[in-house]
């Protein structure tokens, strides 16, 4: 048998939906266009229980894999609803084929989607089909799956769709990314920013580029909606972390750079122009920069170019005079800037020529033509080669573009002497724990930074407690506590729930899922913890404040060898961005929690009201 699936949840009697997908590790270009070195997967995942469902299918070059997944998970029953949320064939190809082996079979999709499934196919759409609408809901043995249309993301007839009940969103294109899924189905399984983030990129910019409004009105629907799972239909599935990759498509979709970065893309014939794009990178070098990458186009693909260009902030162009234009594999790649919708850009040029020097002129024509371009500089005129006047314009052009770049970007921060810069202490290797106490009936936790062992014969422990917390009442009362040692897969909302409200006013043990009691009778994390200690204290100093328990360990837990969240990884991975172009032009967030305090001024004494951290934890927006 050459079936090969993959769990993704489980129901009341066990797992009950799976991955039925392929991987593609033959193509070579995807849509005939787009390089793909590492493959690509065609994602489609199969529902079961009473009745199952299907969404969506595969590409036809991975169809035997698909059909023997899908015919060994129903086991002979038939397949009660297949829902194709995209049509374009790489998802769309097999559908006749499950059609024909499940002939009972109904099709969930929106009337545009219908009359495109038309075209492609010669079985009787109509027969089986289910239309529905933007908003409608189909209730299918206790699932509950939404509808929403997201035209032109990237087809006209997209839709996504959401299953309430367990919070899961199968996102059609939205959120996929080229590369062959390699053993592991889900995002935190595998070092995404190494391994898949360029590729994410790469995809999204090509595929989807050009509809950034469209893709913020999706981003807009799934604001609402409380997502504990993304299913897209190329690449990993998302389970934590789901803020971070939203965040890259607020990014991506509002044309916003990621990275302060300058970016050369470079065309040479003969190697002059090249000559000169090498001295313009070397002097913005030592002028501080450290994000500088470059690129000869005429071999690096022009999807590469569009991905590079949504990253950075700074784009330079260099380009050779060519049958009186451009280079034309740098033409190519400016026309595809250009039509994928490029916006919001510093760029600046640099062009070569004999006799007839035009090269410049015409890139400038091009980004004339775009949202929002800044041209920083002159065109910086080579003579077929560098000279000691190219060498001060490229000079003059190199700080040109400098001056464009905050000055923190460009060297070391000034340490001012006697000073205590309150930044300095997050490079501490912090971690975020989850402490627990109980007095009487009453359960409650917080999170705190601070656990840190102290002797290890007898075995000791440390923890700092704000005195704002009610935990730190209880631990005062009853001596007793559980440090739960979070690892990375913490969602967002356990950090929320415990540290972003009041024990005084809240039960935050109603209905929370995953913990277990120790032998002190004391709750601790079962599900987003690698390890549990509980202590017994024997001695406490009050540090205005904060109070310092020092605790013996009388009971301590290995629960999983997942990594333990830091601090950093906090801030990179889990805690939210605020909206990109959405935030208040004006205020002050919070480092700590992204919590914004709207206004010019902040007072000195300023609190947060969600985290406690003070004034020295805000930024300026």
């Amino acid at each position: 048998m050459m079936y090969q699936v993959m769990e993704i949840a489980q129901g009341p009697g066990g797992p009950d939906l799976y991955w039925v997908g392929a991987n593609d590790r033959r193509i070579a270009l995807f849509e005939n266009v787009y390089p793909v070195p590492n493959g690509v997967s065609y994602n489609a995942y199969l529902w079961l229980g009473a009745q199952s469902v299907l969404l969506d299918t595969v590409d036809k070059a991975v169809s035997g894999q698909f059909l023997e997944n899908v015919a060994h998970l129903l086991a002979g029953r038939p397949l009660d609803y297949v829902i194709v949320n995209h049509l374009e064939p790489d998802h769309a190809a097999t559908l006749a084929e499950v059609v024909l082996r499940y002939p009972e079979v109904t099709i969930v999709t929106n009337q545009i989607a219908a009359q495109i499934m038309r075209q492609f196919n010669d079985f009787d759409v109509d027969k089986h089909l289910k239309v529905v609408e933007d908003g409608d809901a189909l209730e299918i043995a206790g699932r509950r799956f939404h509808f929403v249309r997201a035209p032109m993301v990237h087809w006209p007839e997209v839709m996504v769709t959401y299953e309430s009940t367990r919070k899961i969103l199968f996102s059609a294109d939205a959120f996929g990314t080229f590369g062959a899924l390699n053993g592991n189905l889900f995002a935190d399984e595998v070092d995404f920013s190494r391994d898949y983030l360029d590729e994410a990129r790469r995809y999204y910019t090509n595929i989807v580029g050009k509809y950034g409004n469209q893709v913020q009105a999706l981003l807009q629907k799934a604001a609402s909606l409380d997502i504990a799972l993304i299913c897209p239909l190329h690449g990993p599935v998302w389970r934590n972390n789901i803020g971070w990759y939203i965040d890259k498509y607020q990014h991506w979709s509002t044309y916003t750079p990621e990275e302060t970065a300058v970016v050369i893309f470079y065309a040479s014939i003969y190697g002059n122009t090249e000559n000169a794009a090498q001295i313009l990178a070397a002097r913005l070098g030592a002028g501080g920069l450290r994000n500088i990458k470059m690129y000869d186009v005429s071999k690096t693909h022009f999807s590469s170019v569009v991905a590079e260009s949504f990253r950075a902030s700074h784009l330079v162009f260099a380009s050779p005079t060519y049958n009186a234009g451009v280079f034309f594999p740098m033409e190519c790649d400016l026309n595809a800037l250009a039509e994928h919708n490029l916006q919001n850009r510093t760029v600046a040029f640099i062009e070569n020529g004999s006799w007839a020097t035009f090269a410049g002129e015409r890139m400038r024509e091009v980004f004339s033509k775009m949202k929002n371009i800044t041209i920083v500089g002159n065109n910086v005129s080579v003579e077929s080669s560098v000279k000691e006047q190219t060498r001060r314009d490229i000079d003059a052009l190199a700080q040109a573009i400098l001056d464009t770049i905050p000055r923190h970007e460009l060297e070391a921060h000034v340490v001012k002497e006697g000073s205590v810069d309150n930044a300095a202490f997050f490079k501490l290797s912090y971690g975020l724990y989850l402490l627990t106490a109980k007095n009487g009936e009453k359960d409650n936790g917080c999170i705190i930074n601070t656990a840190v062992q102290l002797t290890d014969n007898p075995k000791r422990v440390t923890i700092a407690v704000n005195k704002q917390n009610y935990t730190h009442d209880l631990i005062l009362k009853t001596g007793v506590f559980n440090v739960s040692i979070l690892s990375q897969d913490v969602p967002f909302k356990t950090i929320q729930h415990f540290g972003f409200q009041s024990g005084r006013t809240v039960d935050k043990f109603a209905d929370v899922p995953d913990v277990k009691r120790s032998a002190n009778g004391l709750f601790y994390a079962d599900a987003c913890a690698n390890a549990f200690l509980s202590g017994k204290v024997v001695s406490h100093t009050d540090f205005g404040t904060h109070t310092l328990f020092v605790a013996e360990v009388t009971e301590a837990g290995l629960l999983s060898e997942k990594p333990s969240v830091t601090y950093q990884y906090y801030f990179d991975h889990i805690k939210p961005k605020p909206p990109v172009g959405n935030a208040p032009k004006k205020g002050w967030v919070c480092k700590i929690c992204g919590y914004v305090h709207e206004g010019e001024d902040l007072p000195e004494d300023f609190v947060c009201p969600l985290c406690k951290h003070g004034a020295a934890d805000f930024e300026k927006l």
